[in-house]
């Protein structure tokens, strides 16, 4: 069995190809090891090995891995959905949100950063494939909710994140990816002066074309941490 660091090495190397074949700089894409359903000791191991993030899915798992010193040594991501009830207990302990996806969750991430007296970075989720099952914005609501969101002075946006559907055939999440991406481009050039970082997309099954679309972020769990056991 393949050991979380040899895993992170062979991920680096197809990030490496993928920006290379695209024209890109392979230095351009961070590495956030969604680490859900995976101890401290395996999140420490990620951070031995390199990893640049770790990403969280669920507030109470972050909350206890956080009293267990897990993401000591590298930047702690939330990347899963994220409840108006549970924005106290991320808002400060992240150093990103991937998943502001209404502009309710926006105004709670506001006022708790006001009170904590900080400014919260975030991405505004993107629904681009406009599932029910899933939160974000709207593609077509997109552009007003940016526009909106530069009154929180509390948050700071510095990009865009998307899940699309799962790949029915290979490649399949390509033309999702170029679409979100055009959408991080136009947003970023005409309501945040091209200040835009981080364009969130691509996991373990699809991180290479996400990579070609022009991600700077990937979110890998079992390509690093094994497929995960639900009970």
């Amino acid at each position: 069995m393949t050991s979380i660091a040899e895993n992170i090495r062979s991920i680096r190397e197809r990030m490496d190809r993928a920006a290379r074949a695209a024209g890109r700089d392979p230095g351009e894409v961070l590495l956030v090891g969604a680490s859900k359903m995976n101890d401290a000791a395996a999140c420490q191991a990620a951070i031995a090995a390199g990893i640049d993030a770790l990403g969280e899915n669920r507030v109470q798992e972050m909350t206890a891995k956080l009293a267990e010193r897990a993401y000591d040594g590298a930047p702690l991501h939330f990347i899963g959905h994220l409840q108006r009830n549970k924005v106290r207990q991320v808002v400060g302990r992240a150093a990103l949100i991937h998943s502001a996806g209404s502009l309710a969750l926006l105004e709670e991430i506001h006022r708790q950063a006001e009170k904590q007296s900080l400014i919260q970075d975030v991405l505004l989720e993107v629904n681009i494939g406009g599932e029910e099952s899933k939160s974000g914005f709207s593609p077509q609501a997109l552009y007003a909710a940016a526009e909106s969101a530069r009154e929180f002075s509390h948050i700071r946006v510095l990009g865009l994140m998307a899940i699309p559907p799962a790949e029915r055939e290979p490649h399949g999440n390509l033309p999702y990816f170029i679409k979100v991406s055009q959408l991080y481009v136009d947003i970023s050039r005409n309501l945040y002066d091209n200040s835009f970082k981080y364009l969130s997309m691509g996991m373990s099954d699809d991180f290479e074309d996400a990579i070609a679309a022009g991600a700077t972020i990937i979110r890998v769990g079992s390509a690093i941490f094994g497929y995960r056991q639900y009970q």
